[in-house]
């Protein structure tokens, strides 16, 4: 007998929960810019292989999370990362086919427009603008999302997430 496999909910459940762990682990002071946008990037996983389980509920419920943990407005990273699985979940059957360096690019814009919802949002409640440093996350997010892709597919097929 085989070992029973935890449930596809399970999976992702812990994938997420890793994700905003990584998110608010500390980091230097000069690093905090570069911190990727983990969140966003196992969202858009999930949403481009699995839209009907994960989608832009999951999202705002993963962005409100991600306020709540990291102490900013709520509802700053719900707004984007909702954005962004819809975003993933109406595209999904075209960039799936995308070789992973097209998905790179993708993402990478993707991840451009997490951001930008993100200062955006602070500009309206009269935060200072974000330094130019900010930016370089979502390209270090497209430059990583090929070997990310390949690690969750393979956690996905190992424990038949469907």
């Amino acid at each position: 007998m085989s070992p029973e496999l935890p449930h596809g909910r399970t999976v992702i459940a812990i994938t997420l929960i890793v994700a905003l762990v990584l998110s608010i682990m500390p980091m230097p002071e000069n690093l905090q810019y570069y911190r990727l946008q983990w969140a966003a990037l196992v969202l858009i996983y999930w949403s481009m292989a699995l839209p009907e389980r994960v989608g832009v509920g999951v999202a705002f419920f993963t962005g409100l999370l991600l306020d709540i943990l990291t102490g900013t407005l709520l509802g700053q990273h719900a707004f984007g990362l909702s954005l962004v699985a819809f975003l993933t979940v109406k595209t999904h059957k075209r960039v799936r086919v995308f070789p992973l360096w097209q998905q790179s690019v993708f993402v990478t814009l993707l991840l451009f427009m997490d951001r930008a919802m993100f200062f955006w949002v602070d500009g309206t409640i009269g935060r200072p603008a974000a330094m130019m440093e900010s930016w370089v996350a979502p390209l270090l997010g497209g430059l990583l999302w090929p070997w990310l892709f390949i690690v969750f597919r393979d956690l996905r097929r190992r424990f038949h997430v469907r």
